[in-house]
């Protein structure tokens, strides 16, 4: 925000700081639930989250971090981009978004979104295949993010 700034921003900053603690936990809490969920789900193949023991970094991440945040990252199983989309789309209450941290929860399809101006062998590169989905989970109910997937995942 720059070195400089308005006294309303300043105010906000505040105020927000104020509840962060909280909306952490909850941030964690959803994340944790959420990730835990999709792990165990047919038509998951992967889940990147730092809080299951899957996850290539797990060990470190829980050497270091005392939460593990509400960015979770997946792929579908045999899902080409137009079924991973209807998935994105089948969501009610994620809203699709291409943003992190925010008190409402969010869903995304990379390929669509983040690295719609990439070429495949770009996305390729970066570790983006078509069936990637990505999650920035707010502080909603942890079981009305899971039921949400659950029906946005049926086929």
């Amino acid at each position: 925000m720059g070195g400089i700034n308005t006294p309303h921003n300043i105010y906000l900053l505040q105020r927000g700081l104020k509840t962060f603690g909280l909306r952490m936990q909850q941030h964690n809490a959803n994340g944790q639930a959420v990730a835990e969920f999709l792990e165990q789900h047919p038509r998951v193949e992967q889940v990147y989250y730092p809080g299951l023991a899957s996850h290539r970094y797990g060990d470190v991440a829980r050497k270091t971090m005392t939460g593990f945040g509400g960015l979770v990252t997946f792929t579908l199983k045999d899902a080409d981009w137009k079924q991973t989309a209807a998935v994105v789309d089948r969501a009610k209450l994620f809203r699709i978004a291409p943003s992190l941290g925010g008190v409402e929860s969010l869903i995304e399809q990379p390929l669509v979104i983040s690295y719609f101006e990439c070429t495949p062998e770009e996305r390729e590169r970066f570790g983006i295949p078509d069936n990637m989905i990505r999650l920035a989970c707010g502080i909603e109910d942890s079981a009305d993010l899971v039921n949400d997937l659950a029906q946005a995942l049926e086929s």
